[in-house]
């Protein structure tokens, strides 16, 4: 694919009604959240919502202000690092948020700061989690993390961290050490939201599992559980103390939901006691054999 394929915009994807639907709850989740707990109790959030809220309450400028200057600058870097759709989606998603907060009127909620920092955190971060479900973000400063990751060599969790600790500080510095504590729980209760949400209960895991009952494992998978299998050939042994002894093996992998995990350990200990298994999280997965997909073609 050349560069002027990769940067035309896939408008199937940005008119999709499911997308849509997504982005406008998403953006009525963050809405409420922000005015029904967040600003009227000074708590903070994580990226531009964050330093929205801290300047909106030093300056008593309309939040929505900031929400469109500072996304507007995130929403070029993605376009240039990410491409074009996810800047419409994006762009769409900021301008709705910054009309929901100019024109809506929502009375504070609650008075508990505990039950605003976890109550607000969880309707914001399913916020994010939806509009990210839909190609976009909510918050355009998680473009940083994009952007600067090759530049810097951190991971983008701790690039992301790094930038909302400057502005925890300054929520310490002007709202109070207190309410900057609660402002953490805020993000965290968001962040755990937003997770949940974007990679679902049925997030996919890959299991390796190295058996000498390899036929009755993949039998038990593939005719009992109707999964989908892929065999490795390799050799195991290689052992403290009879490192020469080694024997041809089948490493057997498998994707499965993370509500499978446990019954498929089960089962297969059942088979056989030494089997050796190790998981890993898979961010997506598509095709082949998988819940709700069948057999690929």
């Amino acid at each position: 694919m050349n560069r002027h394929q990769n940067e035309l915009i896939n408008w199937e994807t940005v008119w999709n009604l499911k997308n849509m639907f997504q982005i406008i709850i998403g953006v009525g989740m963050a809405v409420f959240a922000m005015k029904g707990f967040m600003i009227p109790n000074q708590f903070m959030d994580g990226g531009v919502t964050g330093i929205s809220i801290l300047l909106h309450e030093i300056s008593h400028f309309n939040i929505s202000i900031f929400i469109l200057v500072f996304n507007f600058g995130f929403i070029y870097m993605g376009y240039k690092r990410i491409g074009k759709t996810f800047a419409v989606q994006t762009s769409m998603a900021v301008i709705l948020l910054a009309i929901g907060l100019l024109f809506s009127d929502i009375p504070p909620i609650t008075t508990d700061r505990l039950l605003i920092a976890i109550f607000g955190g969880i309707l914001m971060g399913t916020g994010v989690g939806l509009v990210i479900r839909s190609g976009g973000v909510i918050d355009g400063a998680e473009v940083i993390a994009v952007f600067t990751k090759r530049r810097t060599g951190f991971s983008n969790s701790e690039i992301v961290m790094l930038f909302n600790t400057f502005i925890f500080a300054g929520a310490a510095f002007h709202f109070g050490l207190e309410t900057a504590m609660y402002s953490l729980i805020t993000y965290f209760a968001a962040t755990r939201a937003t997770d949940y949400v974007v990679d679902g209960i049925e997030q996919y895991t890959s299991i390796h599992i190295i058996s000498a009952q390899h036929d009755l494992v993949k039998n038990f998978i593939v005719n009992e559980l109707g999964k989908g299998i892929t065999v490795y050939k390799g050799e195991r042994g290689y052992l403290p103390g009879s490192f020469d002894v080694k024997q041809d093996c089948e490493i057997i992998v498998t994707i499965v939901t993370r509500l499978e995990i446990n019954q498929i350990q089960e089962s297969i200990s059942e088979i056989d006691p030494k089997a050796f298994m190790y998981i890993q999280n898979v961010k997506e997965a598509a095709g082949g054999i998988l819940k709700g997909k069948g057999h690929a073609k």
